[in-house]
């Protein structure tokens, strides 16, 4: 047992004069380069300076004619514009509104599903009626505008 551990003692003695390994550290400042990100602020950037102005129409011409006015738009106007007409609403309004688009107020009488005494309805309130090109931003939200009470 005696010898275990002097055996130990020794073996802890050259261990403790046994040279270290050498270790370099620089002692310069190093910064890893990425290019990428780089070009990547820089494009970003140019874009906020140099940017087209968006693209977006601001004044539709068309917004009087969704409801507020006189005249309703059949491509255009949501299904609510016709609550102002006595006898189109909710029936036949939906009936324009899913069907479409119109190239002519007259096309107005080619839907199918509109019996005869809706047609007289709507031959009632023909002269309120108009027809202008759809735009996709009216067109999207003719059947429900997302307006709950």
């Amino acid at each position: 047992m005696m010898r275990q551990i002097i055996l130990l003692a020794i073996i802890a003695v050259v261990a403790a004069f046994a040279p270290m390994r050498m270790t370099t550290s620089r002692t310069q400042l190093s910064m890893k380069s990425n290019d990428f990100k780089t070009i990547a602020a820089s494009i970003i950037g140019a874009s906020l300076f140099f940017g087209n102005v968006a693209r977006a129409e601001v004044d539709y011409e068309g917004v009087k004619y969704l409801g507020g006015g006189d005249k309703i738009d059949l491509n255009n106007a949501n299904i609510r514009a016709y609550l102002k007409l006595p006898g189109l609403y909710p029936t036949i309004a939906g009936k324009i509104v899913t069907s479409g688009p119109f190239k002519t107020v007259a096309d107005l009488y080619n839907i199918p599903s509109l019996s005869n005494t809706e047609k007289d309805t709507l031959k009632k309130y023909e002269g309120k009626f108009l027809v202008l090109d759809p735009k996709p931003e009216y067109v999207l939200d003719k059947i429900n505008n997302g307006l709950y009470r």
